[in-house]
């Protein structure tokens, strides 16, 4: 590992010194990791089964686990942290964080703030979760009534603008799933990943995923904005290929209990080795 890091640091000399495309590298959260021996990861806390606090405390999940091989492949040690939909941006943009893997959707918004590296690693549509006794069949069954959603979702307001839904925002999704048991809400308006991960948990027997999935997004890892075409970004563009060509985030995926996602397996086919038997 130690060989690798001083590659890819080598490699940094070169893109700080040679065209114009990397003029601006300074690598400073690169140098900084290694430095210190350390990488800060933020990983979501409430959203299971890609990141999440377990019996112990400790963070855990698909996305962990993704962070843990990060850091191994670095050879240095591993620091999770915590993050919300809310403030996941602000601790990459004030150095709170590394590198965020954090269930983010990939938006030109978001690019402008933090270094979103390609390929993306994952995907998921808007979907609700509701309980099967109100029989919701359509969208516009939503119209005028409360929805509870999670502060920072982007999908919020296309649910409010596209159907009259009146969203109710929460801090985490723990908080906006209660509301839905104590019945403040019609429904749970979530990514159609993390609502299936819910329902096959058993904890949701009274409960349903009814509508058609809308607005699927990829889902985007991120490093500091400065540092996105530079060592770092090409460092986690790599991971992220590997991850996809070697069937590492299947593998994730049936050991978190996630459903097979027919985006990995179409990722794993198109970065195929075209030679291999």
């Amino acid at each position: 590992m130690k060989t690798l890091t001083a590659l890819l640091t080598a490699a940094a000399v070169v893109a700080t010194t040679s065209g114009t495309a990397f003029a601006a590298c300074t690598n400073d959260t690169w140098n900084k990791i290694n430095e210190r021996g350390k990488i800060v990861v933020g990983v979501k806390a409430d959203t299971k089964p890609w990141g999440f606090l377990d019996s112990s405390g400790a963070l855990v999940g698909m996305e962990a686990d993704m962070a843990a091989e990060v850091a191994e492949t670095l050879g240095v040690e591993l620091e999770l942290v915590g993050v919300q939909s809310s403030n996941r941006m602000q601790f990459l943009e004030q150095g709170k964080i590394d590198l965020m893997i954090a269930t983010m959707s990939d938006r030109t918004d978001r690019r402008a703030i933090v270094g979103i590296v390609q390929p993306n690693y994952y995907t998921s549509g808007t979907n609700i979760m509701a309980p099967k006794a109100l029989g919701i069949t359509e969208w516009t069954d939503l119209t005028d009534k409360p929805v509870c959603g999670k502060q920072g979702a982007f999908y919020n307001k296309i649910v409010e603008e596209r159907y009259g839904a009146k969203i109710i925002a929460f801090t985490g999704n723990a908080e906006a799933k209660q509301a839905l048991r104590d019945k403040k809400c019609v429904a749970w308006v979530y990514d159609d990943s993390s609502i299936a991960a819910d329902l096959a948990s058993g904890e949701y027997d009274d409960y349903e995923m009814p509508l058609q999935t809308e607005d699927d997004n990829p889902w985007g890892l991120a490093v500091p904005l400065g540092e996105q075409s530079c060592v770092f970004g090409r460092f986690m563009s790599g991971m992220q290929y590997d991850w996809l060509q070697s069937g590492k985030l299947l593998e994730l995926e049936e050991k978190w209990g996630i459903q097979k996602s027919a985006f990995l397996e179409a990722q794993q086919a198109r970065f195929k080795d075209w030679l291999a038997e």
